[in-house]
């Protein structure tokens, strides 16, 4: 009898201890990522942006309307007339956006795969401004002039970076210290 009341009250210590270590577990976990007013605190040093964001491709400050697609692994920008030679890609801007020609090289080449075809294009590196971010990405080159948006900023720079309200477009106006200046 005695040993079977030793049992009883070590079983009763341990399930103690337990859920002490998980109420203090979850309230620990509550205040690492809830402090700020129920947003995780990574989240707001990230940008909100909408499904389509007007972004400014600089240093050329010229403001393009970008579809924010979460569907998409890569960013792609409309390149008319587009031709490659030693390595470097020639292009046009549409007529909408300036009909600017610009010659960039080419860093890589991107397989990109659709429901319909599977195409190889020349990527190149830009700078964007979007919302209050300047930074340079990559984007493969492709004529959109059949498609609504000139420019669809993919995966590869929304990761880490960017929240994106579905519910609404134009979140984030470009606010980078270069597009004011100008």
């Amino acid at each position: 009898m005695p040993q079977n009341n030793l049992r009883e009250k070590r079983r009763e210590g341990g399930a103690k201890k337990n859920l002490l270590f998980f109420v203090g577990s979850f309230i620990f976990l509550l205040n690492l990522f809830f402090l700020n007013g129920g947003v995780p605190v990574e989240a707001q040093e990230k940008i909100k942006v909408g499904v389509v964001e007007d972004v400014i491709l600089l240093p050329w400050g010229i403001k393009l309307p970008a579809r924010i697609d979460t569907g998409a692994a890569h960013s792609s920008l409309d390149a008319r007339e587009l031709t490659i030679k030693d390595n470097i890609a020639e292009f046009k801007l549409s007529k909408k956006y300036s009909r600017l020609q610009l010659r960039l090289p080419v860093i890589d080449w991107q397989t990109i795969r659709s429901a319909e075809s599977k195409e190889r294009r020349p990527v190149v590196e830009v700078e964007l401004c979007v919302g209050p971010k300047h930074f340079r990405s990559r984007v493969n080159l492709n004529d959109r002039s059949k498609v609504k948006y000139p420019l669809i900023i993919g995966r590869d720079i929304l990761q880490g970076n960017f929240i994106i309200d579905c519910t609404q477009p134009r979140c984030a106006p470009p606010s980078c210290p270069e597009v004011s200046s100008k």
